[in-house]
């Protein structure tokens, strides 16, 4: 049985995105731009994606009516690192569905997306939003906002009943719940909900288009793909994290100042994560592995360079909920600032709702392979095992 998908577009601006994704594209658009790159859509539910795929395809089809407005276009202009003649190609910029292949494949749905870097980029979080929202449609059809605001507000109150006021204010939160939302309707009433009533503090959505709105703060810097691309970029591949890192420095001249850490695995960035690096970055961002050890190698190395870990702060954003936040903020309380993003906990709350558990990787960059290893086992992302085992050899070499 097909499912489709009739209420018009579920993306209708080029701002609904996450704002490391622009950021990105500005520095591969000042840096790399005849870079091509390829990625690759991976499922980790165990459920059947076909009934979908027609709907999948039509949504991806009418991205290429989407264009930035002159309001989108002033806000952006906004931000100090945003520079003019990247705003002016976002304003030219077109999405190309055909860089976009969606069938099945052994059972399962596969997607691939490949084109040139600046030009397919952001692709990503609006493929996965859509998938995340056609098939809740399909699966939950009778799900209403009114739903996902109350269970939000059971969990505020849970909050403030575990927690003193004390301890709350100290808990700053963003919302990064744009890939695996629920829908964006629901995503939008959980920000506005976030940004009156979280009794921490609401620093922000990953959201541009909800950020703009709702007059909040777009948060975001780095994923994984820019670190990623930088393996096949030019530079030694031992050098890729340096040069990566090196890069962002560049474009953004102390702006963004926020580190991703598990490219590669947390001891193989802190060995390339000198006093240089140390002091021009404002913190660093956990994304998998076990958030305390993290933590604690973190305020380790900031101490062996010499810097105090309170002038630093760590981002926690890997499956958080807020009761997990909680722990780990009152665990590192006057060790180290933190800050937390959660996503899917916050977007995708219903009850009776099984959220996706999905990612859109980068695969390849200019026609040779990369690859993410993280931290956990089970979150590698590749297409070629010989480059996972000689991407670990190179970096294991330096010890």
């Amino acid at each position: 049985m097909t499912t489709t998908y009739r209420s018009g577009p579920i993306i209708t601006s080029l701002l609904d995105t996450d704002w490391y994704k622009l950021t990105m594209m500005q520095g591969a658009h000042h840096r790399y731009p005849n870079a091509s790159v390829t990625w690759e859509f991976r499922s980790r539910n165990a459920e059947d994606l076909e009934p979908y795929v027609g709907a999948i395809r039509d949504q991806i089809d009418m991205l290429a009516d989407i264009k930035l407005t002159r309001e989108e276009s002033a806000y952006l202009s906004r931000f100090p690192y945003m520079s003019p003649d990247f705003i002016r190609f976002l304003e030219l910029f077109r999405f190309r569905p055909e860089y976009v292949d969606v069938r099945m494949e052994d059972d399962e749905l596969c997607i691939l997306i490949d084109g040139p870097w600046t030009h397919s980029i952001l692709f990503e979080i609006v493929v996965l939003a859509i998938i995340s929202e056609v098939r809740n449609k399909a699966l939950y059809p009778d799900v209403e906002i009114e739903q996902a605001r109350r269970q939000l507000h059971q969990k505020l109150e849970k909050l403030q009943q575990d927690y003193s006021a004390e301890q709350l204010a100290g808990f700053n939160l963003a919302d990064f719940g744009t890939r695996r939302r629920l829908s964006q309707p629901v995503h939008e009433a959980i920000a506005g909900i976030l940004k009156v009533d979280f009794p921490g503090k609401f620093v922000g959505t990953s959201n541009i288009d909800i950020a703009r709105r709702l007059e909040i703060a777009p948060m975001g810097t780095m994923a994984h793909e820019w670190v990623m691309a930088h393996q096949q970029l030019g530079s030694r591949l031992v050098d890729s994290q340096r040069t990566a890192l090196e890069a962002w420095v560049q474009e953004y001249r102390g702006h963004l100042g926020v580190a991703l850490t598990d490219t590669i695995n947390l001891d193989a960035f802190l060995d390339d994560f000198d006093l240089y690096f140390a002091k021009l970055f404002d913190g660093l961002r956990h994304d998998s592995g076990d958030p305390m050890v993290f933590a604690e190698k973190c305020i380790a190395h900031y101490r062996k360079l010499g810097i105090d870990p309170l002038t630093k702060t760590l981002i926690f954003s890997d499956a958080l909920t807020l009761d997990k936040a909680m722990a780990i903020k009152s665990a590192l309380e006057n060790r180290i600032r933190t800050s937390f993003g959660i996503g899917t906990s916050l977007t995708c709350d219903v009850p009776g709702v099984k959220p996706m558990n999905m990612v859109l990787k980068m695969v390849s960059c200019n026609g040779q392979p990369v690859a993410k290893i993280s931290d956990e086992p089970g979150k590698t992302m590749s297409r070629d095992a010989e480059f996972v085992s000689y991407l670990k050899s190179v970096f294991d070499r330096r010890h």
